[in-house]
């Protein structure tokens, strides 16, 4: 089967707004990710090509978005238990009725075989959606149990060091299998239930983007499945570093409290990239010596946090971090509002990420247009 492909220049590209029917014949959405997601970089490419784009200091950041798929439709562990069997319980019953169907009226209505059908159809439902709960669980225990190890031996040494018992709680090694509330979603299982704005939570995937803070394209983009931002420094920087060289190189990155953890301020000076992750929130109507205050010398033999901790108090680094605010949100922002992208169309989680590449593209399109008009 033949395909035609609408040809459209960059010019017409930058006069329309970006359409996905621009891009792809119509109806294969799916289909054609993998040949799409090229692009991206290749975009990319222009911009720089326009001297438009020079990488240098770069913003992250991440949204939930919806996914297509509604958080009513997620079972959890102790509610297909009690379905599993409640259903089973019902199948018994539906075949004593059957035996007894020549001694007994049945009532009106009542069709044994169908009724049969839809539960058994319902058990199957329920045991592979267990199947999924019970790996999720032996993963996080892999996960839990290797940090469980982890403040074992910390505290192992620092008694050792210290020559007496470690004064804070010992750590409680964590628990195997499913949890009553550990739950899937029928509709994507793929998708997981994070918070969203006004403390409610949804079926949502979690979108990245790392936007050049010159120019506020979008170089990097992923996403994932964490509701948390503290895993996403390193699939990040990942991203990042497979950018072509001609692009220039990533000097800084810029992002908020949600990735402040030791590991993500190393593996960005791994990479010979500056961080300026803030540790904490900042309070509103700060006073002008807190503003203006400059911190007191650096202490000799400093580690990484509490070098970066000193540069994001200096006024350099306080200069170069609150650009992150209005780089990285306002993309999010218009993608959101004006774009009108706030729930994904596809399911599972590989589509959604082809899903979310366009989009990406869709703005950088739209934002080398106004940068080089």
């Amino acid at each position: 089967m033949s395909h035609t492909f609408r040809k459209v220049d960059l010019e017409t590209l930058f006069l329309l707004p970006p359409s996905l029917d621009d891009w792809l014949p119509e109806g294969h959405l799916a289909r054609f990710l993998c040949e799409v997601t090229p692009l991206f970089v290749q975009i990319l490419l222009i911009a720089h090509q326009m001297n438009v784009l020079k990488l240098g200091k770069v913003s992250l950041d991440g949204t939930k978005i919806k996914a297509n798929a509604s958080k009513h439709s997620a079972l959890s562990w102790k509610h297909a238990c009690t379905l599993e069997k409640q259903l089973k319980a019902e199948v018994e019953d539906l075949l004593r009725q059957a035996e007894e169907a020549d001694r007994a009226v049945l009532p009106d209505g009542l069709d044994i075989p169908v009724e049969l059908a839809r539960r058994e159809k319902r058990l199957a439902a329920i045991a592979a959606a267990k199947i999924e709960i019970e790996r999720r669980a032996t993963e996080r225990y892999t996960e839990e149990q290797a940090d469980f190890e982890k403040k074992l031996a910390t505290r192992k040494d620092k008694e050792q060091k210290n020559g007496k018992k470690a004064g804070c709680k010992k750590p409680k090694p964590p628990e195997p299998g499913p949890r009553d509330k550990d739950q899937v979603n029928l509709t994507d299982e793929e998708s997981r239930i994070m918070p969203s704005s006004g403390n409610a939570f949804e079926q949502c995937y979690n979108a990245q983007a790392s936007v050049d803070v010159d120019t506020m394209l979008v170089v990097g983009q992923h996403l994932s499945q964490n509701p948390k931002d503290k895993l996403e420094i390193e699939p990040a920087l990942e991203v990042l570093n497979k950018l072509p060289e001609g692009l220039g190189t990533i000097d800084a990155l810029l992002a908020d409290a949600g990735y402040f953890i030791q590991n993500n301020v190393d593996s960005c000076l791994e990479e010979k990239t500056l961080p300026y992750i803030s540790n904490h929130r900042d309070g509103h109507n700060q006073s002008l010596k807190e503003r203006f205050a400059e911190p007191p010398p650096l202490p000799e033999n400093a580690d990484a946090v509490t070098e970066m901790k000193h540069r994001l108090k200096t006024k350099d680094g306080r200069a170069i971090y609150a650009k992150r605010k209005c780089t990285v949100e306002p993309v999010f922002g218009i993608i959101k509002a004006i774009m009108g992208f706030r729930q994904f169309l596809l399911r599972g989680v590989e589509s959604v990420r082809g899903e979310w590449n366009l989009v990406c593209m869709a703005w950088n399109l739209k934002r080398m247009h106004a940068l080089a008009a």
